[in-house]
């Protein structure tokens, strides 16, 4: 009987094999996550400012295209008021 003990006792070990966490294993565990955060934080900054600065250039771009716009339609009053000024210069 004992030898059957013997036996369940080693397959049991085998099988419920506990490993204890040390130190060293957290140590590795935490230095692994600092690299991963040194290689992801840099690229999450890069995207967020790529992002920001797209949208001001959008914005800006918008408010060119408005201002160009609004050239257009001053740049035509202008062209209308100097015709009707010449067509009433001639009149009289």
């Amino acid at each position: 009987m004992s030898d059957k003990h013997e036996l369940l006792d080693e397959v049991d070990i085998v099988i419920t094999a506990k490993k204890e966490l040390d130190f060293n294993y957290f140590a590795y565990v935490i230095l692994s996550l600092l690299l991963v955060a040194m290689l992801a934080f840099p690229k999450i900054y890069l995207h967020d400012q790529i992002y920001y600065k797209s949208r001001d250039i959008a914005k800006l771009k918008i408010e060119y295209e408005t201002l160009k716009e609004e050239h257009k339609r001053i740049r035509a009053s202008v062209e209308s008021i100097k015709y009707k000024n010449q067509i009433l210069d001639t009149l009289f």
